[in-house]
């Protein structure tokens, strides 16, 4: 495949006096660091050159405009660009700002010749007035192929012409690869080399012994076997749905009924594409301006049913006596509601959700029931737990409403020292009771500092001195411990603490802890 590369020189330059609304013509350079980065054409004829210190690109041309670097605004202002050429060929890899690679479209357009005149017209008439066109086997033959040809025109290498054309360059055109090109230039220099064929005649070992991997890919380059591919950008379907209300709806039920066509259209679109969106940003609009937005996440994905109950439940978060109005909180919706807008954020395979052997109706049936519980009671009323990272059993549960998808979730991989091995206990106290260890002379039992236990425990009960509601003793048959854990000391936490696996005479298993405040009974296993 023959590859077309679009050369607009100075682009930093040429970006920053749009953005500065300056004339082109005046002589301009971007500046990093206090270095000159970049210059146009009038600072060049002025004396000004690229690597230059501030100072002395000023004593060459005092009337020079010196301009920040930014390289968000040389690739926002580059995207037209590359959608005019997308327009004409589509696969366009954006290399950098000011220059673009895409397949060579000569056979569509009769010639490649042909071609670069179509894509540079497109341009010119598009307000890029500096541009230049090569086209040549490889990518690096046609940037180079680019950079000879005069302005808003073009420079075509015949096939298989790649080694004859460059052997002529000098090596200088090597600088523009960053300051490893400028320092192999400098080498190359020294050494005697003034031209690529010169580099092409050396020997493969020579080359890759004296100047690395970074020479001997240079060199292949230089005898136009670049290998060198660019990763082509798909522009992304349109995947967005949205409705307008005329006049704008100020009753939650009018907007939920409303959107139910637009749900299954932007569900429809995303099947159409083979994908499921499992995370989706709903935006209501009033005047122009988002009032209310949220990201709703599913842990399946979302169907049209999902998106008009999301929808419900973010407006009826900002609703006074059922209308929307004025509200002085900060995110709710504070005006009668003109847009409704579905933004997928998040997309997966179709084939990734597929449906079991069997079906997948009993699951539909409880969260639809679910989610009528909590169109009753709240959308954060309704809460499921799922496993996490920590130490403690109770650390490692979090509650996560129905329906989303856990986020900022600790991680279950890591190691978690001085967390209780298993198996999980079945039940966790949400408000531990007060517990006594004893040992065998009566004394309550302790854990030093550094994990050592005073006494081995032979007796406990539930309840103590400070709770009157104390159940009888009740004999130690086994026990394992303590696992010794530190957390929050800084922040006013329990400091040290101690969990202890206890079996009594019954045959039930406990889970107790001791820390500065006493024992408790944390948990419970089966």
């Amino acid at each position: 495949m023959r590859v077309m590369v679009v050369w607009c020189p100075d682009w930093s330059v040429v970006a920053a006096l749009d953005e500065a609304e300056r004339s082109r013509r005046s002589p301009a350079a971007v500046l990093s660091a206090n270095v000159v980065e970049v210059c146009n054409g009038p600072a060049r004829a002025e004396g000004v050159r690229r690597g230059q210190r501030r100072r002395d690109a000023q004593a060459r041309c005092p009337d020079l405009l010196l301009l920040p670097a930014n390289p968000d605004r040389d690739a926002r202002s580059f995207e037209p660009v590359l959608a005019v050429v997308e327009e004409l060929r589509p696969g366009v890899s954006a290399l950098r700002p000011g220059l673009l690679a895409v397949r060579a479209p000569g056979s569509w357009y009769g010639t490649e010749s042909a071609a670069a005149a179509t894509v540079c017209q497109a341009l010119v008439e598009a307000g890029v007035w500096d541009v230049r066109i090569g086209v040549a086997d490889d990518l690096f033959t046609a940037e180079q192929a680019a950079r000879t040809a005069d302005v808003q025109a073009w420079s075509v290498v015949a096939e298989g012409g790649s080694p004859e054309f460059l052997r002529g360059l000098p090596v200088q055109v090597l600088q523009d690869e960053g300051p490893q090109g400028r320092e192999l230039v400098s080498l190359l220099s020294r050494l005697g080399l003034r031209s690529l064929g010169d580099l092409a005649d050396l020997p493969a070992d020579a080359v890759q012994h004296r100047l690395g991997a970074h020479g001997a890919t240079v060199r292949r380059r230089a005898r136009g076997e670049d290998q060198t591919l660019f990763a082509a950008r798909t522009p992304p379907p349109e995947l967005e749905a949205d409705v307008v209300f005329e006049p704008p709806l100020d009753s939650v039920e009018a907007i939920t009924f409303s959107v139910r066509t637009t749900a299954e259209r932007f569900v429809t679109q995303l099947a159409h594409h083979q994908l499921v969106a499992t995370g989706v940003r709903v935006e209501a609009e009033s005047d122009g301006v988002v009032r209310s937005s949220r990201e709703w996440l599913h842990p399946r994905f979302f169907t049209a049913r999902d998106l008009v109950d999301r929808v419900h439940w973010q407006l009826q978060s900002a609703t006074v006596g059922g209308s929307l109005r004025a509200r002085k909180q900060s995110g709710v919706v504070t005006a009668p509601v003109e847009r409704i807008r579905f933004v997928p954020e998040v997309v997966e395979p179709a084939a990734a959700h597929g449906e079991a052997l069997w079906g997948t109706a009993s699951d539909d049936l409880v969260e639809r029931g679910v989610a009528r519980v909590q169109g009753m009671v709240g959308f954060d009323a309704v809460r499921r737990p799922v496993l996490q990272g920590g130490r403690t059993p109770a650390a490692r549960q979090s509650l996560v409403p129905w329906g989303e998808r856990p986020v900022d979730l600790r991680p279950l991989d890591r190691p978690w020292p001085g967390r209780v091995p298993g198996p999980a206990p079945v039940r966790v106290f949400a408000a531990p009771p007060v517990a006594e260890v004893v040992d065998d002379a009566g004394r309550d039992v302790r854990v030093s500092d550094r994990g050592v236990v005073t006494g081995e425990p032979r007796r406990f009960r539930v309840g103590g001195p400070r709770d009157g509601n104390a159940l009888p003793w009740q004999p130690v048959t086994a026990w394992a411990g303590p696992w010794p854990t530190d957390e929050g000391w800084w922040s006013g936490g329990d400091g040290p603490t101690a969990r202890f696996q206890v079996v009594g005479a019954d045959g039930r298993a406990w889970l107790l802890v001791r820390s500065p405040h006493g024992w408790a009974l944390e948990a419970a296993y089966d």
